[in-house]
């Protein structure tokens, strides 16, 4: 059914939805046209997920009408909303490993011929059409467990667009995305927009959300607040509608550098490619590693901390050698790693807030093989005021804390560790705006109290706005260093390519 170019292709009024008494969703409301790319904006916390599964049929509505190509509809299941022309690019990946990127796109869904029996060369001619269209460079037959997390998502994104819905929902489809294959998810929405398809986008990173969308839609506090064209408006007032009030400033940075090393790094080899890296970390310094997707930013985390083998070079902290073979060598030297992945590497998502937190102090906060309750309750609520999470209580399921708060939880995890270098993989990736100012807050605190950063950001305005200098990452090797007066977009791209 080719859907009329003046009626809405989907059209939600009054969303509510509680859960245990308590609302997650008071008046969602939202509608999208052909041919448009929608934002759908708010902070963590703000009602956006809960509104976005309601739509895929996996939580029921308590109230509200849902019309689709002006028609009611209500989806009981994901089934029935893909069967409706919904399909949606989730945040968390979910890939099966020892699958090829075929058999992963359409799982469920395979061509089969006689006897039930799989036809994998018309599923894999399928799936091979289905990437170049969208020029995403990857081979249908390579395994999952063999393509890079970005890679990952771009076949995520294949597998959402081959239901050939009219209505595709993308949620933080950038946020394992360097800007190569970003700039191929924006050509692949512009692409579906051409074809009249309508694009729900949802994204942290507003210049994403001015660069490619038309419109936007802002959810605070579980209800509709505003919709409009994004032409009519700033980046400050979708800011202030966001976060309900206005913003003075997007970044914090009190801190400065003394001039004595606290970390150096001579002529470091490590695993997956990373060779020769040479560079010093300041007291009070943030240091950024800046890169595109690929040239060894994370690697280089990796062997710091002690979860890759060092091949060759030194690392030094205070002037004196220090030998880093695991996680627990890095500790006692005083660092601490806040991984890109907080979800898969940062928390136990099955366990509450407080265990979280104690997570890397065991040895401090228990007699033997007793824990100390009362020692324990004391450091997670330290860091609960400290870091101002936002949680019902210490013994609440992290899994129930918005992204922002999870991350804070990771980085009060750290906190109690007492480091003296935080090393930051993407800290503030699927965070609203107002928890990326709160997390720019830490960060400049800890500097300014003499503990030292390093930051791997993928967002350049991130880079420019909170490091004191930073070391550009090409093909596994330091292309050049430059120091904060000499930053600019232009010229940390035209290092780092």
């Amino acid at each position: 059914m080719t859907p009329r170019i003046d009626e809405p292709l989907l059209r939600a009024v009054g969303f509510r939805k509680s859960f245990s008494g308590v609302p997650a969703l008071r008046d969602g409301q939202f509608t999208l046209m052909p041919g448009s790319v929608h934002a759908l904006c708010g902070g963590n916390g703000a009602g956006k997920s809960t509104f976005l599964k309601i739509l895929m049929g996996i939580h029921h509505r308590d109230a509200g009408t849902l019309l689709r190509n002006g028609r009611e509809v209500s989806f009981d299941n994901p089934s029935q909303a893909l069967a409706n022309g919904i399909s949606i690019i989730e945040q968390e990946l979910s890939p099966v490993p020892a699958m090829t990127v075929a058999e992963n796109i359409y799982l469920g869904r395979e061509p089969v011929g006689f006897l039930g029996r799989i036809r994998f060369a018309e599923m894999n001619r399928k799936a091979q059409t289905l990437l170049d269209s969208f020029h995403f460079g990857i081979r249908a037959d390579s395994l999952m467990m063999d393509l890079t997390v970005a890679q990952t998502q771009l076949v995520e994104i294949a597998k959402a667009l081959s239901y050939d819905a009219e209505v595709i929902i993308m949620d933080e489809p950038t946020s394992a995305l360097g800007e190569a294959e970003a700039d191929q998810l924006f050509a692949a929405v512009a692409t579906l927009k051409a074809r009249g398809k309508g694009v729900i986008y949802v994204s942290h990173r507003l210049s994403e959300i001015f660069s490619i969308c038309d419109s936007y839609t802002v959810f605070r506090d579980g209800a509709f607040i505003e919709t409009g064209s994004l032409a009519d408006i700033t980046k400050d007032h979708l800011i202030q509608l966001v976060v309900g009030r206005p913003l003075t400033e997007e970044f914090v940075k009190e801190n400065t550098p003394a001039p004595a090393p606290v970390l150096s790094v001579r002529g470091l080899a490590a695993d997956h490619g990373v060779r020769d890296v040479t560079f010093d970390l300041k007291r009070g310094e943030i240091l950024a590693l800046y890169g595109l997707m690929g040239s060894g930013r994370s690697e280089i985390f990796d062997r710091l901390f002690g979860l890759s083998r060092q091949t060759e070079g030194r690392i030094e902290i205070d002037g004196a050698p220090v030998t880093i073979h695991s996680p627990q060598d890095a500790i006692r030297a005083g660092l601490a790693y806040v991984t890109e992945d907080r979800k898969g590497s940062g928390l136990v998502l099955t366990s509450d807030v407080r265990s979280n937190l104690c997570l890397a102090t065991l040895g401090r906060l228990s007699a033997g093989p007793v824990m100390n309750a009362r020692a324990e309750r004391g450091a997670a609520q330290r860091m609960i005021d400290d870091l101002k999470i936002k949680t019902a209580s210490d013994r609440l399921n992290v899994s129930n804390l918005s992204g922002g708060n999870q991350q804070k939880v990771v980085l009060g995890k750290w906190f109690l560790t007492e480091p003296r270098i935080l090393l930051l993989d993407e800290p503030t990736r699927g965070v609203d705006v107002g928890a990326k100012r709160e997390i720019y807050r830490v960060m400049s605190d800890f500097a300014r109290a003499g503990g030292s950063v390093i930051m791997i950001s993928s967002e350049t305005d991130e880079v420019l706005g909170m490091a004191d200098r930073v070391v550009v990452m090409r093909d596994g090797g330091v292309a050049g260093q430059l120091e904060r007066a000499e930053l600019s977009a232009e010229g940390l791209l035209h290092l780092a390519a």
